[in-house]
């Protein structure tokens, strides 16, 4: 049972990024009929939505692609920075919706950022906890474990409608702005959609592993009973 348990947790993962990649490669080999490179396409957005502070730069890495809040800066990877592909515009246009949702205050983006340091504390602390806890039979230390791996669960649950929103927003900014051909915007929504199952697996696999320690630990408290 355990067996499957684990294999499972590990497989989804890499199922999701597979997919990704997959499904990025396939898209990024095919150019948009507007021909706009991706940094082309961020720029167009947010200065359609008064983002003129924003900037947009070149960042590092293979589909490195984030917003920066703290510099209100889009950061694509140098295939989306430079390609002219389908892949390349969903992606720019996706950052772009992470900058509008700060912009406006996006209540769960916010909150995920409040949540930041003390998911990063709870990540970082949790395991060395719980191994305690099992290890010396020390329930109340396991209990201290799940405590802070609950608030990095917490994170990844939130992080789920922030980037579903931020793809429904570059969505909105692709069909309105016309950055891809009128029968592209659905291969747009494939590369959105599979980046999305990304977060959705880690999610899943957080809230299971969590589950699986609250097992673990009411089974420690009955045979201490």
């Amino acid at each position: 049972m355990y067996l499957l348990y684990f294999a499972f947790i590990i497989l989804i993962p890499l199922w999701a990024q597979w997919k990704v990649k997959s499904t990025f490669t396939k898209y990024s080999r095919i150019s948009a009929a507007t021909y706009h490179r991706g940094a082309e396409v961020a720029r167009e957005i947010l200065n359609a939505n008064g983002l003129y502070n924003v900037a947009v730069e070149e960042g590092r890495g293979f589909l490195s692609d984030h917003y920066d809040p703290s510099s209100k800066t889009v950061r694509l990877s140098p295939e989306n920075y430079h390609g002219h592909s389908i892949a390349a515009a969903a992606v720019a246009a996706h950052e772009c919706g992470h900058a509008i949702q700060d912009a406006q205050g996006y209540a769960f983006l916010r909150f995920r950022h409040a949540l930041v340091p003390v998911a990063n504390l709870g990540s970082n602390a949790s395991w060395i906890l719980i191994m305690i806890g099992i290890f010396a039979h020390l329930s109340g230390m396991l209990l201290l474990g799940i405590i802070c791996m609950a608030a990095a669960v917490l994170f990844q649950i939130v992080t789920l409608p922030v980037e579903f929103n931020a793809s429904s927003r570059a969505m909105d900014q692709i069909a309105s702005l016309r950055l891809v051909g009128s029968g592209e915007e659905r291969e747009a929504r494939k590369v959105l959609n599979a980046a999305a199952l990304t977060y959705v697996a880690a999610a899943a696999v957080a809230v299971l592993e969590l589950l699986r320690l609250v097992l673990i630990f009411t089974g420690m408290n009955r045979s201490e009973d």
